[in-house]
């Protein structure tokens, strides 16, 4: 798959198994920047113990905004065989993991797989959760089928012009919503434990960013209409404009806590059920970081 690889919308063909790197920035090598339990995700999987989280260095997306820059552009990171990776799956589990969550993992999903069968040969028994930006492969997702139980996919852009400008990813909202269909066909409706910890389902965040009001509302519309409470939404508020953006006319500020109150008022005009809410009580529009 590495030898021309097509595992993201790109299809960059780069032969990765020669020491290529794709679009993504990532050869033949898995790469991992974190591996330790996160308390920040949504209640259903954080729960009380944390989400036995591994950030993966690359990213297949180019977000001005990024809030991991370092991470996802420049690489960061440590190298790790398939056998080292199930290794981190197993000891998060052994920490007390609710699930195993995969942040930004598309461009190593063949490494992920392999790992994850060495995993379970070794004893992981937890809900294993696809934490990406939403700019799926619909073949890539169906890779997953058996091995990923929970998906958690970026809705970034309902607009064209704002998924090239704002993270160079054309026809961003196209791929998105049919590889979503593919994930919520694949997993069904959602299942919880008897804590409230989710063990199967699906959950759309979407972060808000300053002056795009309209295009949260097109986005949430979009899956009031087409999904309903199948799956769960997740509104964020916590855009932060990064050094690189801090400047920019549109992006270098906080989000208007009233633009988010006001999505907020719309989600329960639509009736909808399954949705995470956040408090934005201390953001401002008017913020401007120290560095800039």
């Amino acid at each position: 798959m590495l030898s021309k690889c097509t595992l993201c919308p790109r299809e960059c063909g780069a032969n990765r198994n020669a020491g290529q790197k794709g679009f993504c920035g990532a050869d033949n090598l898995i790469k991992i920047a974190r591996s330790a339990l996160h308390f920040w995700e949504e209640p259903c999987i954080s729960g009380t113990r944390g989400s036995g989280t591994v950030f993966f260095s690359h990213c297949t997306m180019k977000c001005i905004y990024c809030q991991n820059y370092e991470i996802s552009t420049m690489g960061k990171g440590r190298v790790v065989t398939t056998g080292e990776l199930a290794d981190c799956f197993v000891d998060l589990q052994d920490k007390g993991a609710h699930n195993i969550n995969l942040v930004t993992p598309t461009h190593y999903v063949p490494g992920i797989i392999e790992a994850l069968d060495k995993a379970r040969e070794s004893g992981l028994n937890l809900p294993v959760a696809y934490n990406c930006g939403g700019y799926e492969k619909v073949e890539t997702i169906e890779l997953l089928k058996d091995h990923v139980s929970i998906y958690m996919p970026d809705v970034k852009y309902f607009s064209d012009k704002y998924a090239v400008e704002y993270s160079s990813a054309p026809n961003y909202f196209e791929y998105t919503k049919k590889a979503l269909g593919k994930m919520v066909n694949q997993v069904g409706e959602s299942v919880f434990d008897k804590n409230g910890i989710m063990q199967k389902g699906v959950i759309v965040r979407h972060l808000m960013l300053p002056g795009m009001l309209f295009e949260t509302k097109k986005i949430v519309e979009y899956l009031a209409k087409t999904y309903g409470d199948r799956v769960y939404i997740s509104l964020m508020s916590q855009y932060t404009p990064m050094e690189n953006v801090c400047c920019h006319p549109k992006l270098g500020r906080r989000l208007n806590p009233n633009h988010y109150e006001a999505m907020a008022e719309h989600i329960e005009f639509l009736g909808l059920n399954n949705v995470y809410l956040q408090d934005i009580t201390s953001a401002t529009s008017d913020f401007i970081p120290e560095f800039c």
